[in-house]
C-alpha cells in the first residue's frame, strides 16, 4: 500500500496532483491521470491534500468525508500514486500568503517539478489565489502547473457535494454511477446490549469512524464483507424508536442466513437499497414481523442476477477500508 505523509516526509520531487479530492470522482481521478503521466523520473507522482477540512479550522463547521485517508491509500494505488501527502491545515497555515504557500509547502517542502489542478482551484489567505495565479508564481520557481476544466455529465458538473446528494437521498445506484464505484464503509464490530438478540434477529454492531459521510438513515439490503467473503445482510442505519429511542444513532448489521461470531472484526459495508425508513412500532411483535418481512425483501434483491430488474452486484473484493481508527463508538 502507498504511504501516507506530512509534507516533511515525503519522497521528493514531486509531480503533484493538488486538491481535496474527496470521493475519488472521475473529474478527480482526471487531474490524477495529468500528474502520473508527467511524472518521469525522479518525479514521484503524488496526491497533495489537506487536513482536516479548511472550514473545520477557519470556522468550526464539522466536515464529513467520502473518503478517510486510510481509505484513500487504497483507491489512489490502482491509479499510480506512489504517496499520499496530508498537509496540516492550521490558522498559521490559513494566513499564508499565495506566494508563501507556494514557496514554503509546494518548493522548499515537496520539491514540486509539475503540480497539476482543477480550473476552481483556490489557495492562500482568504482564498486569494486561483489556477492563473499559481501558475504565475510557479513560473517564477520552475514548478510547471497544468489546469484541467472541470468535468461534467449531460445533466451538471460532477462534484463531491452531488455525491453527498445522492447518499443524502438514499440513491445509492447514482451514488455508485458518480462515483465510479459502490459506496462502501468499514467499521469494527463492538459489543452492544444483545437486544436484537433478544428478539431474534443478532445484529452486528459497528463502530464506525465520526468523521465518514453515510448515507439518509434507515433499513438498507446490504452486502457485508468479512475477511475477503462477501455476505448478504441487512443493515439498521440510525436510532431504535421503539426498542430504544433515546440510544444515539448506531449501525447495526444482520447477517442473511449466517451466524458468526464477529466481536472485535472489521467489517466493509457496502448498502445497496434502501427498503425502508425507520418509524416506531406499536408492540416488540410488530418489529419483530417487520423485520422478518425487511430480511425476506433484503434477500430477493440480493440474490437477483446482477442486470436483472432490482438486481444488484459487486464483481471484486473492496480493499480493506477500515479508515482511520480515532473512531466514534456507536452503541
Amino acid at each position: 500500500m502507498i504511504p501516507l505523509h506530512r509534507p516533511e516526509q515525503a519522497q521528493t520531487p514531486t509531480a503533484i496532483a493538488l486538491g481535496s479530492f474527496d470521493g475519488l470522482h472521475e473529474g478527480h481521478r482526471r487531474v490524477i491521470a495529468a500528474a502520473v503521466e508527467a511524472a518521469e523520473p525522479p518525479l514521484v507522482p503524488t496526491v497533495v491534500s489537506f487536513w482536516p477540512h479548511p472550514r473545520e479550522v477557519l470556522f468550526g463547521e464539522p466536515r464529513l468525508r467520502l473518503d478517510l485517508p486510510a481509505e484513500k491509500l487504497h483507491l489512489l494505488e490502482p491509479l499510480g500514486i506512489r504517496q499520499l501527502v496530508l498537509v496540516p491545515f492550521t490558522t498559521e497555515l490559513a494566513a499564508l500568503s499565495p506566494e508563501a504557500f507556494v514557496e514554503q509547502v509546494l518548493v522548499a517542502q515537496l520539491q514540486a517539478r509539475l503540480v497539476v489542478v482543477g480550473e476552481n482551484f483556490r489557495f492562500g489567505q482568504g482564498r486569494s489565489g486561483d489556477a492563473e495565479a499559481l501558475g504565475r508564481i510557479g513560473a517564477r520557481h520552475g514548478m510547471a502547473v497544468q489546469v484541467l476544466p472541470m468535468f461534467a455529465d449531460s445533466q451538471e458538473r460532477l462534484s463531491s457535494s452531488r455525491i453527498r446528494r445522492a447518499l443524502a437521498d438514499a440513491e445509492l445506484q447514482q451514488a455508485a454511477q458518480l462515483l465510479g464505484r459502490p459506496y462502501r464503509f468499514g467499521g469494527r464490530v463492538v459489543r452492544g446490549r444483545g437486544l436484537g438478540r433478544d428478539l431474534g434477529w443478532p445484529t452486528a454492531n459497528l463502530q464506525v469512524d465520526g468523521r465518514k459521510f453515510l448515507p439518509q438513515e434507515g433499513v438498507y439490503a446490504a452486502w457485508v464483507w468479512h475477511r475477503g467473503e462477501r455476505l448478504a445482510g441487512v443493515m439498521n442505519l440510525g436510532p431504535q424508536p421503539t426498542v430504544d429511542p433515546t440510544a444515539p444513532s448506531a449501525v447495526e448489521v444482520h447477517l442473511l442466513g449466517r451466524q458468526l461470531q464477529l466481536e472485535g472484526a472489521d467489517l466493509t459495508v457496502e448498502p445497496v437499497a434502501l427498503l425502508r425508513h425507520q418509524r416506531r412500532f406499536d408492540s416488540l411483535d410488530a418489529l419483530v414481523a417487520q423485520i422478518g418481512a425487511d430480511a425476506a425483501q433484503a434477500e430477493a434483491l440480493l440474490a437477483a442476477p446482477v442486470g436483472s430488474a432490482g438486481g444488484v452486484g459487486v464483481a471484486q473484493a473492496p480493499a480493506d477500508e477500515g479508515g482511520d481508527r480515532s473512531q466514534q463508538q456507536n452503541p
